[in-house]
């Protein structure tokens, strides 16, 4: 062997992903997927509106704001996460395939993406004592330090096993109460009219942002070590496990070889998704009458809209395989407006971390009662249009840096947590 060969720097280790090696789905998807969440948020943040029994979307508005409503009740209340979910598990794999594929040991490789994970946590918990209680980063850093650990380097025939338990535990806690009200002839049943609205949680009713903290912390602690615990009993880990499923099978880097399945996925999946919204849409408008205890938060409705976002997540995901593959297959044309969107929307799937966080930044201090208190004045047809812009500010932010070569700034403290002092060997 030459002194070349068996050099420290030259052994292999943990390597940071190159600009070269990212496919356009991923980043496309994350990058649309910030703006499904911040429109999905604001509700929250209209926290002197007045609410309905599932303390969810407000039940008054103009007709601009009553479409507002029904939208997101049919097209994101609870189909957001399962694409993040799905989104999630899938970088975790690419992360971890990567790895190992330059020569890393599945052991290390492992170590990398626990660190990832562990301050993934710590990152949620500040961001949720600081700005939002919300927060969804401390619940999948510790979903994903829980399903890494355990399914990361089971067999594609040990992963397709537990997606099938996994699929049943879903179908058994959500079926078995539903059945039991049918039978009973009660839909409210299943729910309690009483349920505390959520909105109290997200905009901190409190008039100091000290005080608001208390509240925020609180929720974030409950969302991350009680929610994240209990989607493990129901099932819903599911959608992270089809994740590490299709990265193995590099689904959306490599679309072109996956088009039948991409499209069932995204006809079916959306097509179910959407219409196990319409009923509690329409009933929120008042089109269909219902007891309250069915809309509320653990009610038929909100179940039944829980159960087909899952369905909802995947669609969106196929569909945006789908554009990704047209659009990477089209004869290229240059530098087009279009091309330039495109470019724009994954350079903030590259910087999602740093994007969510600055979606906190700007909403919290302008909307929450503690910072300007806006709102109280806004509508949800208002809100919308707000969170539209503050998403397009992301999108400009991350735009410039992908000109420039930057990496976001949140990114770049995390990485640097989760190589430690391996980077510069990769780096070599």
């Amino acid at each position: 062997m030459t002194a070349e060969t068996t050099s420290p720097a030259s052994r292999p280790g943990p390597v940071p992903v190159r600009t070269g090696e990212r496919a356009l789905a991923p980043d496309f998807a994350r990058g649309l997927m910030l703006l499904l969440i911040v429109l999905s948020n604001t509700a929250f943040h209209l926290w002197t509106a007045r609410r309905g029994p599932s303390g969810w979307q407000p039940v008054d508005g103009s007709w601009p704001d009553r479409a507002v409503q029904f939208t997101m009740i049919v097209v994101l209340d609870l189909r957001v996460y399962p694409l993040f979910a799905f989104l999630f598990g899938y970088g975790m794999t690419q992360l971890y395939l990567r790895q190992t594929a330059a020569g890393t040991s599945e052991r290390d490789a492992v170590g990398i993406l626990r660190r990832r994970s562990l301050w993934l946590l710590v990152i949620g918990l500040a961001h949720a004592a600081l700005l939002m209680a919300g927060d969804i980063l401390g619940y999948y850093g510790l979903l994903s330090l829980v399903l890494g650990w355990f399914f990361l380097r089971r067999s594609d025939r040990a992963l397709s096993w537990w997606i099938g338990i996994a699929t049943a535990q879903l179908a058994l806690v959500t079926a078995g109460p539903a059945l039991f009200a049918l039978i009973q002839g009660e839909l409210g049943s299943l729910g309690d009219a009483g349920a505390e609205p959520g909105h109290l949680a997200y905009a901190g009713g409190e008039e100091s942002w000290l005080a608001a903290a208390g509240t925020r912390l609180t929720t974030g602690l409950f969302v991350t070590f009680a929610a994240a615990p209990l989607s493990l009993v129901g099932g819903t880990y599911v959608i992270f496990l089809l994740g590490f499923r299709a990265a193995r099978r590099r689904v959306l880097e490599e679309p072109g070889r996956h088009l039948p399945l991409l499209r069932r996925t995204a006809v079916v999946g959306i097509t179910v998704g959407w219409l196990g919204g319409l009923p509690a849409a329409l009933a929120h408008i008042g089109a269909l009458r219902v007891p309250d205890a069915a809309q509320s938060e653990s009610g038929a409705l909100t179940v039944l809209r829980d159960v087909t976002g899952n369905a909802a997540g995947l669609g969106y995901v196929a569909a945006i395989a789908l554009f990704a593959h047209w659009w990477t297959a089209r004869p290229a044309r240059g530098r087009t407006p279009g091309a330039t969107a495109v470019t724009a929307v994954s350079a903030v799937g590259k910087r999602s971390l740093s994007c969510y966080l600055a979606h906190s930044l700007v909403f919290a201090p302008l909307l929450a009662a503690w910072g300007l208190g806006l709102g109280e004045h806004l509508t949800s047809a208002t809100t919308a249009l707000f969170a539209t812009a503050v998403w397009l500010l992301t999108v400009a932010g991350a735009y410039a840096l992908e000109r420039r070569g930057r990496r976001g700034p949140a990114e770049a403290v995390l990485r640097r947590l989760m190589y430690g002092g391996t980077r510069r060997a990769g780096r070599a």
